[in-house]
């Protein structure tokens, strides 16, 4: 384990901090959501790849929410950490802040987490170092981000069973007694 205080014990977070300019505006004039998306996606490469030592790629992202609209002019920074790993998997938190400059406020604007999955250099899936928590904090994080994988797998096995196909002969959950077929509406088949 790298000791504390080293480059190489950091090397599971990562800052970035980008000004808001003018040509990353909306039709609001607030920042494009799908720029902020963009940010969100290097920074989480970013530590992701510097954390496992290769090249890594999203697989999920979970949680975007904007709880605040960015602002141009606002100096934003993306503080993200490598939270907990699977064999192959990293999940990496990113939390948002916005400074406004002229008025010295702070705000915490959107936090998400990726999924990253490390790839070798025959674009496979390569093990990844395992994350060992050091403080209260990390041991939260990953203990969190366990949770969440959790979820995320429970998602992914009800997503699956709502794909089933449906017998005809069901609308709405219900069994059609009528004999009349299947529900149209509108012209359209049910």
């Amino acid at each position: 384990m790298a000791e504390p205080g080293t480059a190489d014990a950091d090397r599971h977070r990562l800052s970035m901090t980008i000004l808001m300019t003018p040509d990353m505006s909306n039709f609001a004039g607030n920042v494009h959501g799908g720029i902020l998306l963009k940010y969100l996606d290097q920074v989480a490469y970013t530590c992701a790849t510097r954390y496992a030592r290769t090249y890594a790629v999203t697989l999920s992202v979970d949680q975007v929410v904007f709880r605040e609209p960015v602002h141009v002019g606002e100096l934003v920074t993306f503080d993200a950490s490598v939270n907990r790993t699977g064999r192959t998997s990293m999940e990496v938190g990113v939390r948002v802040t916005t400074q406004d400059l002229v008025h010295q406020t702070v705000r915490h604007t959107n936090s998400c987490y990726f999924t990253m999955v490390a790839l070798g250099p025959d674009g496979r899936p390569v093990q990844v170092p395992p994350w060992h928590p050091r403080t209260a904090d990390e041991r939260r994080r990953q203990f969190a981000a366990e949770r969440r994988s959790e979820l995320r797998r429970e998602i992914d096995r009800t997503t699956r069973g709502i794909k089933q196909p449906v017998p005809e002969d069901t609308v709405a959950g219900q069994k059609d007694t009528s004999g009349a077929g299947p529900a149209r509406t509108h012209g359209v088949p049910g």
